[in-house]
């Protein structure tokens, strides 16, 4: 019972990585679309997320692959509480794409 709830930490700071890396993906997504440098920011985003999740992931596991594991319970369950979330949001107020002109 003491190692479980030893690993409740790992998987609290799994949600809150997970937050993170898919609450940024949905927001790079809403704004990249519609963007002239799209490319910029979706790359941009992608390295900034990636890093902040493997930074978190190596404070948090330490030299544990019970907490490594718990942490990626965590880092689970975020991304399916963000992608119904998400489309809950996408259901009730749809985003419409406006085309961008390069020649601008």
């Amino acid at each position: 019972m003491n190692d479980i709830l030893s690993l409740l930490p790992a998987v609290f700071a799994g949600i809150l990585l997970g937050a993170i890396f898919f609450g940024g993906l949905w927001l790079t997504v809403n704004k990249g679309l519609g963007s002239k440098r799209a490319t910029l920011i979706f790359l941009g985003s992608l390295i900034l997320r990636m890093a902040i999740i493997l930074v978190g992931f190596y404070f948090v596991a330490g030299d544990s692959w019970q907490k490594m594991l718990a942490c990626l319970g965590g880092f689970l369950i975020a991304r399916i509480v963000i992608t119904n979330v998400t489309k809950k949001i996408k259901q009730t107020n749809p985003v419409f794409i406006k085309k961008v002109n390069d020649e601008n």
